[in-house]
């Protein structure tokens, strides 16, 4: 049996699909700049505009996914300063 992870959201079949979907999508592209019926130069033009797009594309859900996780983190933390401040306040203390 498979230890489950609590923190994960996405179950495998998911991951794998999108890594496959991802995976196909970068091949076909490729394969269709490849039969371009077109000069080397516009090829590898369109080639590197293919990589650029993959890289900033990485590069954008990483630091989108940071920033979420940043502000995961500094709720909990300002939320267990919440927490704490309120387990000692005490109304009935002068």
């Amino acid at each position: 049996m498979a230890k489950l992870n609590p923190t994960q959201s996405h179950s495998s079949a998911w991951i794998l699909q999108s890594w496959i979907s991802f995976l196909i999508s970068i091949f076909a592209t490729a394969i269709g700049i490849l039969y371009l019926p077109a000069d080397n130069w516009i090829k590898g033009y369109l080639g590197m505009g293919l990589l650029f797009s993959v890289g900033s594309t990485v590069s954008l859900s990483k630091t989108l996914r940071d920033i979420y996780e940043s502000n995961k983190v500094l709720n909990r933390v300002d939320e267990a300063k919440l927490e704490k401040l309120l387990a000692e306040y005490d109304p009935f203390k002068k």
